[in-house]
């Protein structure tokens, strides 16, 4: 788990979970990278000082992405914040599977409601 120290919760490397400072020391070597949504309520207050800056320590670039392993994936559930937690070259680019997660993403979660509202699938 890579994230500023506001937002990482305090106790998750009691739970056995990897907690890295920089998102360089938390990528490198990845197969797989998963972004998450900065929620814009975050941005506000004390726990950022602002999305750019955010960026800049923990935005994933292509120049980042050259720390994972060549044929890594990227992920991210959406909704994107371009330029915030994730640059649009990387959005787009070749190793990003974003798109299709979104897409099957929302047929599963279909798949679950309709099963939890008695419908067979």
């Amino acid at each position: 788990m890579v994230g500023p120290k506001t937002l990482v919760p305090a106790d998750m490397a009691q739970m056995g979970v990897r907690v890295c400072n920089t998102l360089e020391e938390g990528i490198k070597g990845a197969d797989v990278i998963i972004m998450l949504r900065l929620q814009n309520e975050r941005m506000s207050g004390a726990l950022l000082p602002s999305s750019q800056e955010f960026f800049k320590s923990f935005g994933l670039t292509n120049e980042k992405l050259q720390l994972a392993k060549p044929d890594a994936i990227v992920m991210h559930p959406g909704p994107i914040n371009r330029g915030v937690e994730i640059d649009s070259a990387v959005v787009d680019g070749a190793q990003s599977v974003i798109l299709p997660q979104v897409t099957f993403g929302i047929a599963v979660r279909m798949a679950v409601m309709g099963i939890v509202a008695g419908n067979e699938a």
